[in-house]
């Protein structure tokens, strides 16, 4: 995937939080478009181990988290923790509105 150009994550951003109210309904609208358009599941390498992530979720504390899996283990990652394999999965310019969203 190419790098976002700053005027591209803007637009993302702005589609994200458009009638958000405050930081919590803006990290709502950023989950939302990240579970809707990340492609899922995808395989990853987290600490030298494969998991899979299996869903987005939205923790309080923790904000957007992986949900990653490996066997019967689960383990909720913050999404900008969250190694990509490259490949990255189709939808991951999300994530990197997200970041820039909180930069």
């Amino acid at each position: 995937m190419a790098k976002l150009s700053k005027a591209e994550l803007d637009a993302l951003v702005e589609e994200a939080v458009v009638d958000a109210y405050g930081d919590d309904e803006q990290l709502s609208g950023f989950h939302v478009m990240i579970d809707e358009h990340l492609a899922l599941p995808f395989q990853t390498t987290v600490l030298g181990v494969e998991v899979t992530v299996k869903k987005i979720d939205l923790l309080p504390g923790s904000g957007v988290v992986a949900i990653c899996a490996r066997g019967s283990h689960r383990q909720a990652i913050g999404i900008l923790d969250l190694p990509l394999p490259a490949p990255p999965p189709e939808g991951s310019e999300w994530i990197e509105a997200y970041r820039h969203w909180g930069r």
